[in-house]
């Protein structure tokens, strides 16, 4: 049974929030929050303590999935579906790798949605249908082995912050006004980000940040 169950929404399409909430609210679900960036759903998710967080990746300000990270850390007890437009293996495990205990792709009908809040409330991973099959072997073969899913595991939660908004566009004096800390330490970041990946200019960074997800192009 899944009535009462405590749902927030993270999605930044105002018309998709409101078809995912009439679609869990006619199956007794109850909708603790809406948020449409990641900001926003972390403080939601902070405040509400939500059974399961609905996520969307490509969210302004924080990606889905930094905010999956930072959620599943900070209240291990609360689930994540990611909930996006993309079917690539490497989305999959990134988020996989961020906490996320359920991925679905959002052309597949409303009852696998139902299916998938089902599976992780009852503590299991929940996959898209429509997915190749094997993916989730394949990520734990991947774990087993030592291997990680990329070099953005070895930023902090801070260069990954800035990160984004860096391939966002925005200046460092911009990045340091958002996050209430100076331009010099904006600087630091952004050259510590570069050393990790190995990418030494910003047009490489936001090209990164396109093809791991971290924003769109």
């Amino acid at each position: 049974m899944i009535d009462g169950i405590k749902i927030l929404l993270v999605e930044d399409h105002t018309i998709v929030r409101q078809g995912l909430r009439g679609i869990l609210e006619e199956r007794g679900l109850e909708i603790v929050g809406e948020a449409e960036n990641g900001h926003e759903g972390l403080r939601i998710a902070q405040e509400k303590k939500p059974d399961i967080v609905i996520m969307d990746i490509s969210l302004p300000s924080m990606s889905g999935i930094e905010a999956t990270r930072r959620i599943r850390k900070e209240m291990p007890d609360t689930k994540v579906i990611i909930l996006t437009i993309h079917k690539e293996e490497n989305y999959l495990f990134k988020s996989l790798d961020a906490g996320a205990n359920g991925y679905l792709v959002k052309d597949t009908a409303a009852d696998d949605l139902i299916d998938a809040i089902e599976t992780v409330n009852a503590g299991k991973i929940y996959l898209s249908p429509n997915l190749p099959p094997g993916l989730l072997d394949d990520y734990r073969k991947m774990l087993s082995s030592g291997k990680k899913v990329d070099e953005f595991s070895r930023l902090t939660n801070r260069e990954r912050e800035i990160l984004q908004l860096l391939s966002e566009g925005n200046t460092s004096k911009q990045i340091a006004k958002m996050l209430f800390i100076s331009v010099k330490t904006v600087e630091n970041h952004r050259a510590n980000i570069m050393n990790k990946l190995d990418i030494h200019d910003t047009a490489g960074l936001v090209r990164y940040a396109i093809r791991i997800g971290l924003t769109e192009s």
